[in-house]
């Protein structure tokens, strides 16, 4: 597992090159589930998602050798364009493996950095597509199992502890889809504040993490959720680990609720966030009836690359 040490070290590696996103309390937000809430707002992130951070925590760390071969990723969608943007930045070469139902948006912006990108039918054919190139000698940039880009997640948490009150929050909300973002935002906040309780946040038919602690360990997961930029075919033993570890739960919700958040967040907070960040709003709920109304809430709204078509369909 990786330590505070190492989110540390990723927060000075890609310090002035990313934006410390805003950390805001939500008045909306509060109203509407009844308890007061914090939000760290990564939809404001470059490329509309904390995946910049891993990525070019990533890119920044290997050698001129191992940039000068390229770099490899796969994506459901955000992963991929932080790495086409961030490898894009530091003039390296990238290579996306994306299944055509990755939203048509995210597939044009890996295009516009200039990356090459290989679109499968499905993610768990991106994922074998990957695993070739991987073999063939590219740097694969991995979007969770990788403990660089673990760190790099992690300052998610690192800032959300650095810009708040000790008291701000007893319980925060993070989304998985890997369980990258997870794994190093639970690091950084169980370091820095151990009574802190973590929550993990899945969408129904994109149920890596919940499926692999019922199980024991990672297992493949069929994908139906149209949640695409949470649909790991699995997590990894990486990932698993962290959150067995250091995180309280995985609460499961349906896409529909999290379209709803979406919706919900545009309407109380004024956020335009994608569902994999909407997702949070309706499992905060539960995480209320969970540990009583005396709680209060940490939101990582992780993402905001969704267009209107996205949440009114």
């Amino acid at each position: 597992m990786i330590q505070i040490g190492d989110v540390e070290a990723a927060a000075r590696l890609i310090e002035g090159r990313l934006v410390r996103t805003p950390t805001v309390s939500s008045p909306g937000l509060s109203d509407l589930l009844g308890a007061p809430v914090t939000a760290k707002l990564e939809l404001l992130q470059r490329t509309g998602s904390f995946k910049s951070r891993g990525a070019l925590a990533k890119l920044l760390s290997l050698s001129l050798p191992e940039r000068a071969v390229g770099v490899l990723a796969v994506s459901g969608g955000n992963h991929g364009v932080a790495v086409a943007e961030m490898a894009h930045l530091l003039d390296v070469k990238a290579t996306i493996c994306m299944a055509r139902t990755a939203p048509a948006r995210s597939i044009a912006a890996v295009q516009a950095a200039g990356a090459s990108i290989q679109l499968t039918d499905t993610m768990d054919e991106a994922f074998a597509l990957m695993e070739r190139l991987r073999a063939e000698g590219q740097t694969l940039i991995h979007p969770f199992d990788d403990p660089v880009v673990i760190a790099g997640q992690g300052t998610v948490g690192l800032e959300l502890d650095q810009d708040t009150a000790p008291d701000a929050f007893t319980d925060v909300l993070v989304s998985i889809g890997g369980g990258g973002l997870i794994s190093g935002v639970a690091v950084a906040l169980k370091a820095r504040r151990p009574d802190v309780r973590v929550w993990g946040v899945e969408t129904a038919g994109a149920e890596s993490m919940s499926r692999a602690l019922r199980a024991g360990g990672p297992v493949p997961v069929p994908l139906t959720s149209r949640v695409t930029t949470l649909s790991a075919p699995s997590v990894s033993a990486l990932t698993y680990e962290h959150v067995t570890a250091l995180v309280e739960d995985v609460i499961v919700v349906s896409d529909a609720e999290a379209v709803q958040g979406v919706r919900d967040m545009a309407h109380h907070a004024k956020l335009w966030a994608e569902p994999a960040a909407g997702c949070v709003l309706p499992a905060a709920r539960r995480v209320l009836e969970r540990v009583g109304a005396d709680a209060r809430l940490g939101l990582v709204v992780c993402g905001g690359n969704a267009t209107l078509e996205d949440v009114v369909a």
